[in-house]
């Protein structure tokens, strides 16, 4: 069976933490350190696991927050080399002297939680610890707490060797980062982002490219015309990378069809003819698919790029209807060109949907504009 990701919190990484604590603190109670973070570990989730690891250094290690900063530091494994970039490695804590890989998180809220009266020693500690792992939850309430100071010194990372550090300028400061804190001061203004992500738009690791992608993602969710303008700006004689990067930046506004952004994409408003959309049935149940089928022909005199995208009208309990686009295809046509498509979708339980019975309506969209539309009926045994 494999190893479940919370595991990755074990009795053994934790006796390892105590055990490079008390190298370089003989007065660190390494017994009772194990014995707080280990308890009940069983019956406790990953992020449960880490707090509580959390609470056993704030218990165990000295009340002087710079001295118990210097400790944090020098119990670290040596630094992976300048281009590690795979945070999704274990790296376990008990392989060679030094603390790395998942023991880093609790250590990093260590220095979020205690350190917001001493930013520049705090920020020099999350410094060494994204190296072994990554910060980029820790660096967050600096941002929020401390803005213009953090961003100074994020500011001079932007070119530092190492790839995590690099990563930690565009991801920490996410505005809508999964599992972290929001940040509303980006949020309202993104423009001090946009400027640290300018500098790595064309950063060597792909690692770091698609961490700035996701940052814009995330600002183009309150941002969406600010976000259209930097694709276009940024698409003009573009490297091969930058490209990939931006279509991947502009995802969910690709999916919304925001007409700016499919504009400086390259997909603006195009001539189609299309035929009627076909589909395999005019009603399923919950658990089983529907095809449908469209034939879609170039109007225009001239080679259009093309991106079609189909969207699923899901009822919702007050009778109303809310769509979702999913991806179909990418294509170039010639003048006069036509393609056929056919397409199946299964709708099915899920955690994250509710679903209703009645009438359901499909809608095929090309650069964003419907051009062809069909209901069809959900029944739910």
């Amino acid at each position: 069976m494999a190893e479940l990701l919370k595991d990755l919190f074990s009795p053994a990484l934790i006796a390892d933490m105590a055990a490079n604590i008390l190298r370089h603190d003989t007065s660190f109670d390494h017994d009772a350190f194990i014995r707080d973070a280990s308890d009940n570990l069983a019956a406790l989730e990953l992020k449960q696991r880490s707090n509580q690891i959390l609470d056993a250094l704030s218990t165990h290690l000295p009340d002087d927050f710079a001295r118990a900063v210097s400790i944090i530091n020098q119990s670290l494994a040596p630094a992976p080399s300048g281009d590690f970039n795979d945070i999704t490695d274990p790296q376990p804590a008990i392989s060679g002297p030094g603390i790395r890989g998942w023991a880093i998180m609790p250590m990093a809220d260590y220095i979020a939680r205690h350190g917001q009266d001493n930013v520049e020693l705090s920020m020099g500690s999350l410094y060494q610890l994204t190296q072994r792992f990554s910060a980029e939850f820790a660096i967050r309430p600096f941002l929020a707490n401390h803005t213009a100071q953090t961003l100074a010194i994020l500011a001079g990372w932007v070119e530092d060797a190492n790839t995590h550090v690099r990563r930690l300028v565009s991801e920490g400061t996410r505005s809508r980062l999964p599992w972290g804190m929001r940040l509303p001061v980006f949020i309202e203004d993104p423009k001090p982002v946009i400027a640290l992500l300018t500098r790595l738009r064309d950063d060597r690791a792909e690692y770091v490219r698609r961490s700035v992608a996701n940052n814009l993602n995330d600002i183009s969710k309150d941002h969406p015309d600010l976000v259209a303008g930097i694709a276009a700006d940024w698409l003009r004689d573009a490297p091969k990378p930058r490209q990939r990067m931006i279509n991947h930046a502009c995802r969910s506004l690709i999916k919304q069809g925001h007409e700016p952004t499919l504009a400086a994409l390259g997909f603006g408003p195009v001539k189609v003819a299309v035929s009627a959309l076909d589909l395999s049935t005019d009603a399923i149940e919950l658990g089983s698919e529907i095809g449908f089928s469209i034939a879609i022909k170039n109007e225009e005199p001239a080679i259009r790029d093309i991106v079609i995208d189909y969207a699923i009208h899901h009822r919702k309990a007050n009778g109303s209807l809310a769509a979702k686009v999913f991806k179909w295809k990418k294509l170039v046509l010639k003048p006069g060109a036509s393609i056929s498509l056919a397409r199946t979708h299964r709708i099915y339980e899920i955690t994250t949907r509710k679903y209703y019975p009645g009438q359901h309506i499909i809608d095929v969209l090309v650069n964003g504009q419907k051009v062809a539309s069909a209901p069809f009926d959900l029944r739910i045994p």
